[in-house]
C-alpha cells in the first residue's frame, strides 16, 4: 500500500497479532482506547500497553487514561507517559460529568507530556482549551465519524476545527471514528493532519486502484463461487 494521500495514517486499535501485519512504512502511528482494549480482550491495562509498546518503538502510540477524577487522570497520564518516549496520552475533552478537563491538560502541558485530546465534537470545545495547549505538539482528535452517525455532515465542521487549530497553535488534527475507507478523502478535504483507521480499512485502500468494471466482475464471481461452494440449488 502506497500512501500518496498527503496525510498520516494511524492504525486504530489493532490486536497484538495484527501489529505484525501492520509493520508498514505507510503507517505513521497507532491509537487505542479502553473500548478497543476490551474488544481485544486485554486483561491488564498496563501490561497490555507494555506489550503494544514492545512491538511499536519508533512511532507515536496513543494510550488513554481510564479515570474520571482529574487528579487520578493526571496520575494515570504520568504512568502511561513513563512507559515509553513514543506515548501520547489520550485525555477526553470532558469527564463523565461534562466537566472540561482543562486542569488536566494544563498540568500535563506543564510537564511536557505529549497529549492526544479526544472525543472532540465541536469547535467550541477546542476554543475552550486551545490557550493551554497552543504551544504543545498535542493531537486534537475530532470524532468526525460519530458526527456522521448523528446525521451531521462532519466535513465542514472538521475543516473549521482544523483551520482554527492550525492558525492558533502548534497542534495537529486527527480524523477519528472512521466509518469508511473513503473517509481518507474526507479527512484531506477537512485539512486534517492524521486519519486513524482499522487495519481492515487500511488494507482496502489498495482497492482504489481498481476500475468499477473490474470490481463489479470480481463481485459477481464471488457471489457465484459462494453459491457453487455451498451446493445451493433453486
Amino acid at each position: 500500500m502506497n500512501n500518496n494521500f498527503n496525510i498520516d495514517i494511524y492504525l486504530d486499535g489493532p490486536q497484538i497479532d495484527e501489529l505484525n501485519q501492520s509493520n508498514d512504512e505507510n503507517i505513521s502511528g497507532y491509537t487505542f482506547n479502553p473500548s478497543l482494549f476490551r474488544s481485544n480482550q486485554a486483561e491488564n491495562y498496563i501490561e497490555h500497553s507494555k506489550m503494544i509498546l514492545s512491538k511499536i518503538q519508533a512511532k507515536p502510540v496513543s494510550l488513554e487514561v481510564i479515570a474520571d477524577d482529574f487528579e487520578e487522570m493526571i496520575s494515570q497520564a504520568i504512568k502511561l507517559d513513563s512507559l515509553a518516549d513514543n506515548v501520547y496520552v489520550k485525555i477526553p475533552i470532558t469527564n463523565t460529568k461534562a466537566e472540561y478537563t482543562l486542569p488536566v491538560l494544563k498540568e500535563l502541558a506543564k510537564r511536557d507530556i505529549k497529549m492526544n485530546i479526544t472525543a472532540i465534537f465541536t469547535l467550541e470545545q477546542v476554543v475552550s482549551i486551545i490557550e493551554e495547549i497552543k504551544n504543545t505538539s498535542s493531537i486534537i482528535s475530532i470524532f468526525s465519524g460519530r458526527l456522521f452517525d448523528i446525521g451531521i455532515d462532519a466535513v465542514p465542521i472538521t475543516k473549521e476545527i482544523s483551520k482554527f487549530v492550525h492558525s492558533s497553535s502548534k497542534c495537529k488534527t486527527l480524523w477519528a471514528s472512521t466509518r469508511m475507507v473513503y473517509d481518507i478523502f474526507n479527512a484531506q478535504k477537512s485539512e486534517c493532519d492524521i486519519i486513524t483507521m482499522p487495519l481492515s480499512f487500511v488494507k482496502k485502500i489498495a482497492l482504489f486502484e481498481k476500475s468499477p468494471e473490474k470490481y463489479s466482475l470480481e463481485t459477481v464471481k464471488m457471489f457465484y463461487d459462494d453459491a457453487v461452494n455451498a451446493n445451493y440449488s433453486i
